[in-house]
C-alpha cells in the first residue's frame, strides 16, 4: 500500500503545500502533491509532525515540577559548592573572548565611511518633471535661465529652433543635463489615477480565489467533449453545483471549491487576448488524446502557453479506447519537457474519459490543489476589476459584454470603463442566464449598460467619479485617433530593431519558425540558436513544419516576435491578420541568408562602440578678453590639424578641464575651416578658465557598430 502527499496532507489537517515543505525539511523528496510516500514513510511522518504538539505541555509540567520542590535544596548544598570551583575557571576563558571589543571599533569605522563613499559619486542632477513636447520657451523658464542661452547651447548641439518652437523627449533630455537637470516625463492623469486603483491590496483582506482553466490542445481529441461531460455530470448533480453552456465562461461550483473555466475556440483566441495584454488564465489544461499522443497542434498549444507562463496540467482524454499506450503518450510529453509526476518531473498528468466521464473527479480535484499551491488571492472589498473575456451587440439589449472580474466586487450600478467605453450596469447575467446584483474574484457574468462594444482583453474599472471616467474615456478616444493618423507601429521589425531597444533592458530577439521539412527546421533553429550571446539573447518561441498560418501570427504578436518561413507561404488568412496586427513575416529559400539577416538585425541591437580619433593639439601661447567673443585663446598648431567642428579637450597638467565643440576658430579676424600643424590661431570654447601652458586637442567621435563575438 501506499499514499499520495495530498491524501496524507488531508489525514493531518494540513495544506499540501505545507507538508511538502515540511517533507523537504525532513529530507524526504517529494516532487510534487501526487508523489506517493511508502506507508513505512507516511507513518513516520505522521508520529514526527503530531507528537510536537503534544509535547509542549509535557515540557511546561517539567518547569513547574523544580518551583515546587525548590525547599529540600540544602541538601544538596556540598555538591553544589563543588561545581562553583570548576565553573570559578570559566570567566577567565570568557574574560579572553570578550578581547573582540576592538572588532567592534573596527565596524563602527567601517560604517562610519560609508557615507563618504556615497558622497563621493556625487548625484547633483536634479529632478525636473516636464510634459513633453516642451516649447523652448517654458523650458528656459523652468530651468531658470534666459531663452537666449538656451538657444545658444541648443545651437551648439547644431539644433536650430526659435523660441516658440517644441523640442522632443530626446533633444529636452540632453540639454537639460548640461545645465544639471534630470528630466523625467510625469505621469499622465490617466495613468496616477490607474496606478492608484491598481496599487497592492492590503495581505489581511485578501481572500482565497477560484482557478481560472482554460482547455488546448489538438483538433478532434475532445476538448469540447470534456467542457460538456462537467457541464453535464455537474448539472445533474444538483449539489455538488451546476454549469451551463450560456456565456463564454463557466463557473464550476465544487463541495471543496470552485474552478472558473474559460470555453474558448482553441490556443487562437487565448493568444488573442494575450496579444492585449490580458493574462487571465491561471492553469492551462493540454487535452492529449490516448490513441493519438503529440499532435501539431499540440506542440503549438505548448508553445503559447509557456509564451504566456501558465501552469500546464496534462489530461489524457480517450483513455476508455482499447489498445492504448499510456507510456507512449507519457514518453512524448516527456519530450517537450511536460515529464509526469509518477515518472520523477512536475507536471499532473490525469487520465480522462469525456465517454465514461472516468477521471473528471480527479481532474476538478488537481486544478484545485495546483491552485491551493499557486496561492490565488483577490481582495472582494474593493471596487472590481476585471477582463471582458468576449463582446458583441445585441438588437434587443444593445452591447452587452461578458466580463471576468479578477479583483474587487461588481455590483448593479457601479461605473464601469472599459477601453474607449462607459456606462453604468443596468443588469447582470450569471453563467446560468440568472440576473444577479454581484460577482466577486473570478465570477463571470454578462454586463449591461455600456456606450458601445468593447475589445475582448480590455481591462475594466469600477470608477465612482463619472466626470473623471469621462475625461479618461475623451483622452483615450483622442490617443486612439492620433494613432490611426500617425500610423505607427509597436511592433518588431528588423529593420527598425536598434530604435526599439531601451537603455537598461535585457535585449531579446523573439522568432516563430516555419519550415517545409523537418531536417530544415532543424538547421535553421540550431544555427539561429547559437547566434545568441550575454548581450543579445535570440529566442525561438515556436517552430513547426508546415505553411505560417493565423495562429502563428497571433503567437507572434502576443510575444512581439517577427517570423521565419523557410520554403513555405502564409494563408490568406494570416497575411490579412498579419497586417492588422502589424507582424513581419519573412519568406527565405537559402539558410545562410535567413542566418546572415538575423544577425544583422542582432547587431543593430548592440550598444555602438564610441572611438575618439586624435586629429590635432594646440598649445595655448596667450589668453585674451574680447568684449564680444568672450575669453580667446592665442593658440599654436604643434600637431596634426584642428577642424572647426572638431569636438575639443581643454587639457591642463594631464586633467580634462572642458570637452565640447568650440565657438570660433581665427587667425585674426578671419574665420578658418581648419587650422594645421605649424599655424597660430585664436580658438574660443566658450570656457572662461583657459591659462597659458594648457593643451587644446582636437578629436572626432565616431559610433562604431558592433560585431557578434
Amino acid at each position: 500500500m501506499s499514499t499520495r502527499v495530498h491524501q496524507l496532507a488531508k489525514e493531518l489537517g494540513i495544506a499540501s503545500k505545507d507538508l511538502i515543505d515540511k517533507l523537504h525539511s525532513l529530507k524526504i523528496d517529494v516532487k510534487g502533491h501526487m508523489s506517493i510516500l511508502d506507508d513505512d514513510i507516511a507513518v513516520l511522518v505522521k508520529e514526527e509532525l503530531k507528537p510536537k504538539k503534544a509535547a509542549k505541555p509535557k515540557a511546561k509540567e517539567k518547569v513547574s515540577a523544580p518551583k515546587k520542590a525548590a525547599a529540600p535544596a540544602k541538601k544538596k548544598a556540598t555538591k553544589k559548592a563543588k561545581e562553583p570551583e570548576a565553573k570559578v575557571k570559566q570567566p577567565k576563558a570568557v574574560e579572553k573572548k570578550i578581547e573582540p571589543k576592538v572588532e567592534v571599533k573596527i565596524e563602527v569605522k567601517i560604517e562610519e565611511k560609508i557615507p563618504e563613499v556615497k558622497e563621493e559619486v556625487k548625484p547633483e542632477l536634479k529632478v525636473l518633471k516636464i510634459g513633453f513636447p516642451v516649447v523652448v520657451k517654458d523650458l528656459a523658464s523652468k530651468l531658470g535661465i534666459k531663452p537666449a542661452d538656451l538657444i545658444k547651447k541648443l545651437l551648439d548641439k547644431k539644433v536650430l529652433i526659435t523660441i516658440n518652437q517644441a523640442l522632443n523627449e530626446d533633444v529636452a533630455c540632453s540639454i537639460c543635463s548640461d545645465f544639471g537637470y534630470l528630466l523625467e516625463k510625469p505621469p499622465t492623469f490617466e495613468e496616477a489615477f490607474l496606478a492608484d486603483l491598481d496599487k497592492p491590496d492590503d495581505f489581511k483582506k485578501l481572500k482565497p480565489r477560484a482557478p481560472i482553466v482554460t482547455f488546448m490542445g489538438h483538433v478532434d481529441h475532445g476538448k469540447t467533449s470534456l467542457l460538456d461531460t462537467i457541464r453535464k455530470t455537474k448539472v445533474a448533480d444538483k449539489e455538488a453545483g451546476g454549469i451551463t453552456q450560456h456565456i463564454g465562461a463557466y463557473e464550476v461550483v465544487l463541495p471543496k471549491g470552485n474552478v472558473t473555466f474559460l470555453d474558448t475556440p482553441g490556443h487562437a483566441a487565448f493568444t488573442a487576448m494575450r496579444a492585449r495584454g490580458a493574462n487571465v488564465t491561471d492553469i492551462v489544461v493540454l487535452v492529449v488524446a490516448a490513441d493519438d499522443g503529440i499532435m501539431p497542434q499540440t506542440i503549438e498549444a505548448i508553445d503559447h502557453a509557456r509564451a504566456a507562463g501558465v501552469t500546464i496540467v496534462v489530461a489524457v482524454n480517450k483513455i476508455d479506447k482499447q489498445n492504448i499506450n499510456l507510456d507512449k503518450v507519457k514518453k512524448q510529453l516527456a519530450e517537450y519537457n511536460l515529464t509526469p509526476e509518477e515518472w520523477g518531473g512536475k507536471t499532473i498528468t490525469v487520465g480522462v474519459s469525456a465517454k465514461t466521464g472516468q477521471g473528471i473527479d480527479s481532474l476538478l480535484e488537481m486544478l484545485l490543489l495546483e491552485a491551493e499551491l499557486l496561492e490565488l488571492k483577490a481582495n472582494p472589498e474593493k471596487p472590481a476589476t476585471g477582463i471582458v473575456i468576449e463582446a458583441e451587440l445585441s438588437k434587443g439589449k444593445g452591447p452587452i459584454a461578458t466580463v471576468l472580474v479578477s479583483n474587487g466586487t461588481l455590483k448593479i450600478g457601479d461605473m464601469v470603463m472599459v477601453g474607449i467605453n462607459y456606462g453604468k450596469i443596468k443588469a447582470m447575467l450569471d453563467d446560468k442566464g440568472r440576473r444577479v446584483l454581484e460577482a466577486g474574484p473570478a465570477k463571470p457574468v454578462e454586463i449591461l449598460g455600456l456606450s458601445g462594444v468593447p475589445q475582448a482583453g480590455e481591462k475594466f474599472y469600477v470608477i465612482a467619479d463619472e466626470k473623471k471616467v469621462r475625461d479618461i474615456v475623451t483622452t483615450r478616444q483622442m490617443d486612439a485617433e492620433n494613432k490611426k493618423l500617425a500610423g505607427k507601429t509597436s511592433k518588431i521589425t528588423l529593420e527598425e530593431l536598434y530604435n526599439k531597444v531601451k537603455v537598461g533592458e535585457v535585449k531579446e530577439l523573439k522568432i516563430v519558425i516555419k519550415a517545409d521539412v523537418q531536417g530544415s527546421l532543424e538547421a535553421i533553429k540550431d544555427s539561429l540558436e547559437k547566434l545568441s550571446t550575454e548581450e543579445v539573447k535570440l529566442l525561438v518561441i515556436h517552430s513547426q513544419v508546415g505553411d505560417i498560418n493565423e495562429s502563428d501570427v497571433m503567437l507572434a504578436s502576443a510575444s512581439n516576435a517577427i517570423i521565419i518561413g523557410f520554403h513555405v507561404n502564409a494563408t490568406n488568412e494570416a497575411k490579412a491578420l498579419a497586417k492588422q496586427e502589424e507582424v513581419e513575416i519573412r519568406i527565405y529559400s537559402i539558410i545562410y541568408e535567413t542566418v546572415n539577416e538575423i544577425q544583422a538585425a542582432m547587431e543593430g541591437m548592440l550598444e555602438p562602440v564610441i572611438e575618439e580619433t586624435f586629429l590635432g593639439r594646440a598649445e595655448v601661447r596667450q589668453v585674451f578678453n574680447v568684449s564680444k567673443a568672450g575669453v580667446v585663446a592665442g593658440c599654436f598648431i604643434s600637431k596634426g590639424r584642428i577642424p572647426r567642428d572638431a569636438i575639443c579637450k581643454l587639457i591642463r597638467e594631464k586633467e580634462i578641464l572642458f570637452k565640447g565643440k568650440m565657438n570660433s576658430l581665427k587667425h585674426f579676424k578671419d574665420d578658418l575651416k581648419e587650422a594645421k600643424e605649424g599655424f597660430e590661431c585664436g580658438i574660443s570654447l566658450g570656457f572662461k578658465d583657459i591659462q597659458k601652458g594648457d593643451l587644446i586637442e582636437a578629436i572626432e567621435i565616431r559610433k562604431v557598430a558592433r560585431r557578434l563575438k
